[in-house]
């Protein structure tokens, strides 16, 4: 196994906020391919969540954002196991950063679970016939609307979104760097954006 750089530790570090060791372990997986590393820690951080997933979120915290101005604000409530993860700076500074997401981008919903049937019905309709008349097989249409609907996804619910801090993730895959951080299930549970005039 080839002797890991410390610069180049300290540089993965930089880039995913994660500890010296798990950087160190990443990089000597990855031959000290440092995007190779990243992908890695980024899996890493799936299974971390993936094994915590039914471990329960009683505690957690509700973050205020108010937008210079005061014409725009947000609450979020994130829930995560433990009372002292909770009260980490990993946890206060991903949800001022989805503070800031939701403010900038007000998305309607949390998850594609959350969208309403309604609207989500009208968005096929009007998807159908902007596709209807272009004589394509039925197959390749239902493609297309299928790739537009995951546009619609990533424009409307928060998770789905590009995250605002690192337009290389979304807002999900933001979460489980942090549940891979702390070791800990980590959800955001609700928000609740407020703009005057709106």
């Amino acid at each position: 196994m080839a002797k890991i750089d410390l610069k180049l530790v300290q540089e993965l570090r930089a880039k995913t906020g994660l500890g010296m060791m798990d950087c160190k372990k990443a990089l000597e997986e990855s031959g000290g391919d440092v995007e190779k590393a990243i992908e890695l820690l980024r899996k890493k951080g799936a299974l971390v969540a993936a094994k915590r997933s039914t471990k329960a979120t009683a505690e957690g915290l509700v973050h205020s954002y108010i937008h210079p101005g005061s014409r725009i604000g947000v609450l979020l409530e994130i829930n995560c196991e433990t009372d002292f993860v909770a009260r980490t700076k990993d946890i206060a500074e991903f949800a001022q950063s989805v503070c800031l997401q939701i403010a900038a981008l007000r998305p309607l919903y949390l998850s594609v679970e959350d969208v309403d049937p309604k609207l989500l019905e009208r968005e096929k309709d009007i998807l159908k016939e902007q596709i209807a008349g272009s004589g394509k097989p039925e197959k390749i249409i239902n493609q297309i609307i299928e790739g537009r609907l995951n546009k619609f996804y990533s424009e409307i619910c928060l998770l789905k979104q590009t995250f605002i801090k690192n337009d290389q993730k979304t807002v999900h895959e933001a979460l489980l760097d942090v549940v891979a951080r702390t070791g800990e299930n980590i959800k955001i549970k609700r928000f609740a954006r407020f703009e005057i005039g709106a």
